[in-house]
């Protein structure tokens, strides 16, 4: 089981390394295919594109096949496709490769997803958190290669090689160690429950909930992600490499919560960190954004990563034990289906800021995104209420009545 856990978190981290490994590159894929920022802007959207129509596909597919063969298929489909991204010699060439990497990582995301699912019931014990901090770990050190790499004079090619090259050897040597999930094919035989809740995913109001805690989460990341280091030059009137530590700041936060929260989330179920959560980003963006002082803006960033820090774990946690099943498999549906309405959050938080801020200022789009992201709070506790409406109804099971892990059971009393 340790060998499990070990594969699972290796994953989280090679996702978190090829993502973290590229966006860093931008201005020099701007200047290799001669764009400017709206160009390139669009080109971003092609990507988030193709997670939005792969990810539903993907949860099917784990389904089917099981998920260690969609972790292997994915990131060997993103480990070919990054160095195409230095080869791009046009905005459109880059939006198609864009749209294909969108399309591979976003089913390299599920399929991780529905395997540290599996790992954590299998754990009997929340471990999702851990699995993400290994994702937010990941990140942190793609961005930190990318820009020794930016340094040291490598080309975008060069560099996207090396890293495919390292990612894809790691995850050969660590997929024998992930189990993943059984493919329903194998087991010939579903729950009534479960075949229930197959065919009306989307007349599950709990799913469509947790979904768009999600998305709220994705467009609050998506705004420090994109927008943080022009808040604090444009508003705050910071040097670049300075502004350039505002999602350093807010990253690094997420990953100590992360952890962090592996201690306190058997007591504490899923419930009240996703409502302390929301509302302790929606403060911290608020802060950055309203208090014209470069300190708190920092500071402000660093609690808005602690308060998002447990969305997206404790969002796939809940949407797996949503399509369990009485023999412990189950889920990947579920997963696939938060996860589509959340990349939505991708998709449709960059160009909102941007209308905002073109027609009012960054900081008030960042305070609306603050709004927001605390109104997840009362997403979170619709859920609770979604959720016993579906035990009720037949569609989901009522997890009190048998062994599973904390934080899967959204209040624990």
């Amino acid at each position: 089981m340790m060998k499990e856990r070990i594969a699972v978190f290796a994953i989280f981290v090679l996702s978190g390394v090829l993502s973290g490994s590229w966006t860093p590159r931008l201005p020099s894929l701007a200047e290799q295919v001669r764009a400017g920022p709206g160009a390139i802007g669009l080109a971003l959207l092609a990507m988030t594109l193709g997670m939005l129509i792969v990810a539903p596909l993907a949860g099917r597919l784990a389904e089917r096949l099981g998920a260690r063969a969609m972790v292997v298929v994915s990131t060997v489909l993103s480990c070919g496709l990054l160095p195409f991204l230095g080869l791009a010699d046009s905005v459109l060439g880059l939006g198609w490769v864009l749209l294909g990497l969108g399309a591979s990582v976003g089913a390299m995301e599920v399929s991780m997803s529905i395997s540290g699912v599996a790992a954590e019931r299998r754990a009997a014990r929340p471990i999702m958190m851990f699995f993400h901090a290994g994702f937010s770990i990941g990140g942190l050190a793609g961005s930190a290669l990318a820009g020794i790499a930016a340094a040291v004079g490598w080309s975008p090619v060069r560099h996207f090689t090396v890293v495919a090259v390292v990612v894809a050897i790691v995850l050969f040597a660590m997929i024998r160690g992930l189990s993943g999930t059984v493919a329903y094919a194998a087991t010939r035989e579903m729950s009534r429950e479960h075949l229930v809740s197959r065919g009306t995913l989307l007349r599950r109001p709990a799913l469509w909930l947790l979904g768009t805690i999600g998305l709220l989460a994705a467009i609050a990341e998506g705004a420090c992600a994109d927008w943080s280091a022009m808040l604090l030059v444009v508003e705050r009137g910071a040097r670049e490499e300075k502004a350039a530590l505002g999602y350093a700041v807010f990253s690094l936060a997420m990953v100590i919560t992360r952890l962090s929260l592996l201690l306190v989330q058997r007591r504490l179920g899923a419930k009240w960190p996703l409502v302390a959560g929301s509302l302790m980003a929606g403060c911290g963006l608020v802060v950055a954004a309203a208090v014209p002082v470069t300190g708190l803006t920092f500071a402000g960033f660093a609690v808005a990563g602690i308060g998002l820090a447990s969305s997206f774990p404790l969002v796939q946690t809940l949407a797996g034990a949503m399509g369990r099943r009485h023999d412990g498999g189950g889920g990947e549906r579920e997963i696939a289906f938060v996860s589509t309405i959340a990349y939505a959050g991708f998709l449709a938080g960059p160009p909102m800021i941007g209308v905002l801020a073109q027609l009012a200022s960054l900081s008030l789009a960042f305070v609306v995104v603050g709004a927001l992201t605390a109104s997840a709070a009362f997403v979170v506790l619709g859920v609770d209420r979604a959720r016993h409406r579906e035990i009720a109804a037949g569609f989901l099971q009522d997890e009190s009545a048998g062994s599973q892990p904390a934080g899967t059971v959204i209040e624990q009393g």
